[in-house]
């Protein structure tokens, strides 16, 4: 049986809104040309993806199984066609996406007095969609920060590097030259508490269960904002929170925080020469480009 990949995305955009309508829209098609789709779907696998029954459209078991192993291959299939669109340029292509605060020049100075003739392009990444440009071709190579889901890439560590908690000017922790994490137990976190398990283990509000609800947050910038305003607190990479270096936001050392991890990750199923010899050029130049930075006070040179 050939699966067909517009029925999968079909299912794809049900599943994720587990809702027949909300998807058609999604998708500008019309709800009845979407439930045949499916259901034609349905009889290829023999096996009903979808509950459609009183408590709205829900997940079979199977569906779940389907949704799993489907968006692995519509993003394979995404990347497939994005190689194949930049081979026929005729210019041998690499994309590095990278993490904010993170120095790509030292590996990319090595990697193109090796290949003068590659064009090399960057992009930027967030914490949300670092492994997403991999899986779906934007990004051939990615400087990523751990952890990350790493089914279906390789992985190679880099370099560790400090965390620090960003406090506004005027804090009551802004005078110390280092913190504990027991100092920010009763802080508010404008980030995910399972990205810093040392604050969750300690923190008050989670304790509570008085915690505030956490807007959205695409940006550093935006968190830094929020931040500035004493609307809470976040931890961040040293390299990030010195890239970022504002007046109104100090940045403190935490002595007993882990630090955050680096590494090279791509997909796995990949045998492109260009990224392994990226990966040696950015495992002999990027650790030693952070190595030595330190964190100071505001109007200290490192900062």
């Amino acid at each position: 049986m050939d699966l067909d990949l517009r029925k999968l995305r079909y299912f794809v955009a049900v599943a994720e809104e587990l809702h027949f309508g909300r998807a058609a829209e999604r998708l500008h098609i019309a709800q009845p040309v979407l439930s045949r789709q499916i259901r034609s779907l349905e009889d290829e696998l023999g096996a009903e993806v979808f509950d459609r029954g009183r408590r709205g459209t829900l997940l079979t078991p199977a569906g779940k199984q389907l949704l799993e192993d489907a968006v692995p291959l519509l993003a394979s299939a995404q990347a497939l066609v994005r190689r194949v669109k930049s081979s026929a340029q005729g210019t041998r292509s690499l994309t590095i996406g990278f993490m904010p605060g993170i120095t790509v020049t030292p590996a990319m100075i090595a990697f193109t007095a090796h290949h003068p003739d590659v064009n090399v392009r960057l992009l930027r990444t967030t914490w949300g969609d670092q492994v997403a440009v991999l899986l779906d071709g934007r990004a051939d190579v990615g400087i990523v920060r751990l952890p990350i889901d790493r089914q279906d890439l390789e992985v190679r560590p880099l370099f560790q590097e400090p965390r620090v908690v960003m406090v506004p000017v005027g804090h009551r922790l802004a005078d110390r030259r280092s913190v504990t994490v027991k100092d920010l137990a009763a802080e508010h976190l404008l980030q995910d508490p399972n990205a810093v398990p040392e604050w969750r283990d300690v923190a008050l509000e989670l304790r509570s269960g008085e915690r505030p609800e956490v807007p959205v947050i695409h940006q550093v910038e935006e968190k830094l904002e929020l931040v500035a305003v004493g609307a809470g607190i976040c931890v961040l990479p040293l390299s990030t929170a010195t890239f970022y270096t504002r007046p109104d936001v100090i940045p403190l050392p935490v002595d007993d925080l882990g630090p955050n991890e680096v590494a090279l990750a791509w997909v796995a199923a990949r045998r492109s020469p260009l990224i392994r010899d990226f990966a040696e050029a950015a495992a002999d130049t990027l650790a030693q480009a952070h190595d030595g930075e330190t964190i100071g006070r505001p109007g200290d040179a490192s900062i």
